[in-house]
């Protein structure tokens, strides 16, 4: 699914860098199997908001995990 964000039609002119994700997909997952797919430190949820947090607990409660 295209971003509904990402309007490339409005800056024909764009002279910067455009990402294809495909081929960004491939080498970030060839840069981390190259570091021997190292564990990335998870969010320590410190700054949550009080809409994430009662959507966190509603997820928990209802036997999912996040």
């Amino acid at each position: 699914m295209a971003s509904k964000l990402s309007k490339p039609e409005t800056a024909p002119d764009w002279s910067g860098p455009r990402i294809s994700h495909p081929d960004f997909a491939a080498k970030l997952a060839a840069r981390r199997a190259a570091l021997n797919h190292p564990e990335l430190p998870r969010n320590t949820g410190k700054r949550r908001t009080a809409s994430k947090k009662a959507l966190l607990k509603a997820i928990e409660k209802s036997g999912g995990t996040w």
